[in-house]
Order: structure tokens, then C-alpha cells, then sequence
């Protein structure tokens, strides 16, 4: 990995509290259910070409795999830095069409316009994702429920900025995503760097871990609360101010972390991962010694590490020739995986498949959900995205730290949680389409509990099955289960049930009303959940035994080969 190696407790604290606001940026594609009504009525398209532009979104956000190959050769910053010029580029252009500074831009145009400005959420989550991965490799489940969870609340910050602080335009909810958005990764550049990993269970790293999910679980309760207060009383400009400043202090809790260690540090001697993987040397830190907050390692340590692996593969190689050793076998799961070797497992693609079939189906309510609102009798439906923002929030922090429990007592695998939530997905499908009455937020709840565990499972078990070394390609290979979705399961069937129910309605109206617009997608989800289930069993039956020698002694084992 390309940059400079940290040392030391607290840098990666320091890291992980400035990657919890680069993943409230890079849940800048959650915006598209503000703004999209503004992008109809402006540029005048129907509902299906609106869904191709969610397609768009979709694809933009979850397409990150020249960002996985360019984090295992390019420092965080760089890939931070691409993410932001994503960010200026393609919501600069939709702000220019929405605010009509340009008029006449085609429709192609700004569809890759939002592929181009999602699409820095890849950058912006590969980034912090893999560095964070490889910064706490012993919890990994932990931090992928933090971090993903904190994207999965980045929906909630941002309507209520939208609501309160810009009084719900559109025009300024972009202008602030051009410009407000790329500030932010800049400002995060510096801290988002690789450190030296613990190899030690650490109580005291746990309880750094459960402060955070707990400031991030009053976040979002705060936030639940901020929204409908917002809604149901006239808040004055002073109020609302006051209000998202709290906000702000909520994010900014993490770093108490690092603050606290810096003011009252404890002697304690860790193990410390080598470059080699083979040795690991002691580390003593104490209230004598001068450590700064982000200490930088010694560049020689890093060139005699990469020295050692040069060596160690000659000495491989020579072995091989004079017949002392086999030739290198083939990782087993639980190994670093190349890409290659990755793709012809069965395995990859059962969790792939099962991962497509969960979050593609929970992705087509996402990005029909204003108007799924709307065709139930609502007339505003931000609390409703709220709810679903709040609820994925919950999924996917509750999902990383209940898989970790569990993965630890019961060397239970990670994706029967995957097929638990289908189970339930589908039962949220069903009664959006038998339409009972007062069941419309429940459902939606549901909904977004689910749809948020399937990203807080996947994440981890990618890192388990097939190896850290590979990760950020492979994880963003994964999330192409997000775009497919989106255009086959919302473009292709959402969008046309939708404009033919609406023809039959009233042929000079685009605007749907009544449970039948989504009727007959929402059966079809429901159906391909059960598939999703299915496939989701087959594969921990499989990996049972990978999950048995990764945490037989009741914490994860680290492979060898992922300490390089």
C-alpha cells in the first residue's frame, strides 16, 4: 500500500473519526429522493425516465472498482482527492440544470452527470473503508457496522439540512453537494491514513468500539426526533440552527476517543503487526513517552520489511528448483485471494447473488420511495425517508455488532443473518402490496432494518472468505449488486408498472395514485427475497467450517498471509 505507515494507539482513532464524516459525504446519493421532483418538473421527463435517472445514481454510487485496484497502489488521500473532484464535477452539473444557469442540457448528459457525482461515494467509502479494514483488522465486523452505519445515516443529516437549514430547495441541497461535500474530503485528507495493527484483543479498544456505536445510536435517534420536529412545529431560524449544531457536535463524538488517550494515556505493551507477518515486535507506550497524536513510523523499518518479503521470495523460489518445497498452493478461504482467484469459487458468487437479490430488491423502494408515499395517501414523505434512513442506520450497526457476537460465542456464519432479514423483507413486501391500512411505516421500517444488515454482513465476509490483501477490489466488485438491481428490478419493472397504471389513471398525467402503481413489483420482490434466502443458507452452510477455524478460540484468527 502506497503513503506513509502510522504507529501508535491513537492514530487510527483519529482516522476512524474523520472517516465517520467522510461516510456521511458519501451517502451523498441518498439525496437523490430531495431533489429528483425538482429534476421532473424542471426538465419536464415522465416517472420512468426519472427511475433510469435512480438507475444512474445507483450505478454511479456502487461502481467502484477502479477505486478498489487504486487503493492498494495509491495513498487514502489521492482516492479521497478523485472523490471530490467527482463530487464538484457532477453535482456542479445538476445544480446548473436544476437552478437554470444552463437550460437545454440533454438527457444523457445528466445522467452521467449523477453517475459521475455518485460515483464519489465510492471513492469516498473505498477509501475509508479499506483503511479502516486493515487499521482494526481484529473487528472487522464492528467497523463495518460503524462505518457503514454512519452512511446509512447520512440520509437523515441530509434531510435535515434540506428541510431545515436550506428550507427545502433543492437548488441549495445541490449547491452544497458541489461545494460542500469536496470541502469536507479535503478537510479529511491528513487523518485518513494506514497505521500499524494491533494483533492483541484489547478490552479497552472494545469500549472505544461501543462508545461509538452509542454516539452514533444517539445521533440518530436525535435526528429521528430533529425531523419530525420539524415537521409538525414552525421552527424559527435561530432554533433550527441551534438544532443542527447539536447535530454537528454528534459527529464530532468519535473524536473523544483520541483526545481522551492524549489526555490520560496508560502504559500498556501491544503486539504490532511486522510488515512480514512472520515477527511482530513490542511497542511500549507510557505516560513518559512523547507520542504525538499521529505519529509516523520509521521509513527504514518499511524498507527493511519489503526487504525481507523480496528475500523471503527468492528463497521460495530456490527451494522450488532444488525440489526441497511444492509449488505455492492455491489459498484456501479464509486466505488472500487474488481477484482472479476469487472469481471462479462458488462461494464468491452465492454471496454475490444473495447480496444482489437483498439490497436490489431494498434499493427499488429507495429510489421509488417519494412516490410509493405518495401513491399511499401521503402528502409530504420526508418523515417516511427518515424512518427508512433511521432504520438502515439501525441495521447496519446493530448488523456488524450482533455478527461479531455471534461469529465469536457460536462460529455462527455471517450471511444466515444475511437470509434472516430476506425472510423478513419479503413479509414487508408482501404487505406493501396487500396495502392494509396503517401498515405503510411499519413495513417501510422493516424495510430498512433488512436492506441494512444485507451491507454490514457482506462487507465483513468478503474480508473473511477471501483476505484483506484484495479487499477494496472484491468489496466494490460486490456492490455492483446495487446498480444491477436498480435498473433491472426499478428501471425495467418499477418505472413501467408505474407509467402504465398511472396511462390508465389519467393518460395526460404521470402522477400515479393507489396501491396498484407498485402492486405487482412489490409481489415480485417479495419473490425473489425468498430466492435470496435460499441462496443466503446454501452458503453458510458452506463456509460453517471456514468460520470454525477462523474463530475456534473464541476471537479471529489472523491468516498469515493477511499480515502483509
Amino acid at each position: 500500500m502506497a503513503g506513509v505507515v502510522k504507529v501508535g494507539s491513537r492514530p487510527p482513532w483519529v482516522g476512524l473519526a474523520a472517516a465517520v464524516w467522510v461516510q456521511v459525504a458519501a451517502g451523498a446519493g441518498y439525496t437523490f429522493p430531495l431533489y429528483s421532483h425538482a429534476l421532473k418538473k424542471v426538465m419536464g421527463y415522465n416517472q420512468q425516465q426519472l427511475t433510469f435517472l435512480g438507475v444512474a445514481n445507483d450505478s454511479g454510487e456502487n461502481f467502484g472498482l477502479i477505486a478498489g485496484v487504486l487503493c492498494n497502489r495509491l495513498p487514502p488521500w489521492f482516492v479521497l482527492l478523485v472523490g471530490a473532484a467527482c463530487c464538484f464535477l457532477g453535482f456542479g452539473t445538476l445544480w446548473s440544470a436544476v437552478s437554470l444557469t444552463v437550460t437545454g442540457l440533454p438527457y444523457w448528459l445528466l445522467w452521467i452527470a449523477l453517475c459521475i457525482a455518485t460515483n464519489s461515494s465510492a471513492w469516498f467509502g473505498t477509501a475509508v473503508l479499506v483503511t479502516n479494514m486493515r487499521n482494526f483488522p481484529l473487528s472487522r465486523g464492528t467497523v463495518a457496522g460503524i462505518l457503514k452505519g454512519y452512511v446509512g445515516l447520512s440520509a437523515a443529516v441530509y434531510t435535515g439540512l434540506y428541510t431545515g437549514v436550506l428550507h427545502s430547495s433543492s437548488t441549495k441541497l445541490l449547491l452544497f453537494l458541489t461545494l460542500g461535500l469536496p470541502i469536507i474530503s479535503l478537510a479529511m485528507m491528513y487523518f485518513v491514513r494506514p497505521c500499524t495493527p494491533s494483533l492483541e484483543e484489547d478490552s479497552l479498544e472494545q469500549s472505544h468500539f461501543m462508545f461509538t456505536q452509542i454516539s452514533s445510536i444517539f445521533l440518530g435517534l436525535y435526528l429521528l426526533a430533529y425531523t419530525i420536529l420539524d415537521d409538525v412545529l414552525p421552527l424559527t431560524d435561530g432554533v433550527i440552527y441551534i438544532l443542527f449544531g447539536v447535530m454537528v457536535l454528534f459527529l464530532l463524538a468519535p473524536l473523544a476517543i483520541p483526545i481522551k488517550m492524549t489526555i490520560f494515556p496508560r502504559n500498556r505493551k501491544t503486539n504490532v503487526a511486522s510488515d512480514t507477518g512472520s515477527t511482530s515486535h513490542q511497542v511500549t507506550t507510557g505516560a513518559g513517552d512523547e507520542e504525538p497524536l499521529l505519529a509516523t513510523s520509521s521509513s527504514n523499518n518499511l524498507g527493511n520489511a519489503q526487504e525481507n518479503d523480496d528475500a523471503s521470495d527468492v528463497d521460495m523460489l530456490l527451494a522450488e528448483g532444488e525440489g526441497a518445497i511444492k509449488k505455492k498452493r492455491r489459498p484456501k478461504r479464509g486466505d488472500d485471494f487474488e481477484f482472479h482467484e476469487a472469481l471462479v469459487k462458488a462461494d464468491f458468487w452465492l454471496l454475490f447473488l444473495a447480496y444482489f437479490l437483498g439490497v436490489g430488491s431494498g434499493v427499488t423502494v429507495l429510489n421509488n420511495l417519494a412516490q410509493i408515499g405518495i401513491a399511499f395517501g401521503l402528502e409530504d414523505t420526508t418523515i417516511l425517508l427518515c424512518l427508512f434512513s433511521f432504520c438502515n442506520f439501525v441495521g447496519r450497526i446493530g448488523a456488524g455488532s450482533l455478527s461479531e457476537h455471534f461469529v465469536r460465542s457460536r462460529m455462527l456464519p455471517r450471511p444466515i443473518w444475511m437470509a434472516c432479514t430476506q425472510v423478513v423483507m419479503a413479509v414487508a413486501y408482501l404487505l406493501y402490496a396487500t396495502a392494509i391500512s396503517g401498515t405503510l411505516y411499519a413495513s417501510t421500517a422493516l424495510l430498512g432494518i433488512c436492506y441494512g444488515v444485507q451491507f454490514s454482513v457482506m462487507v465483513p465476509t468478503v474480508s473473511e472468505l477471501f483476505g484483506l490483501k484484495q479487499f477494496g477490489l472484491l468489496y466494490n466488485f460486490m456492490l455492483l449488486g446495487n446498480p444491477l438491481g436498480a435498473f433491472f428490478f426499478s428501471g425495467l419493472l418499477a418505472g413501467y408498472v408505474y407509467d402504465s397504471e398511472a396511462a390508465k389513471q389519467d393518460p395526460s398525467s404521470s402522477t400515479c395514485l393507489g396501491p396498484n402503481c407498485f402492486r405487482l413489483t412489490f409481489w415480485f420482490l417479495a419473490g425473489i427475497c425468498c430466492l435470496g434466502t435460499l441462496l443466503s443458507i446454501i452458503l453458510s452452510v458452506r463456509t460453517r467450517p471456514v468460520y470454525q477455524m477462523l474463530y475456534a478460540s473464541g476471537s479471529f484468527r489472523l491468516p498469515r498471509s493477511s499480515l502483509h
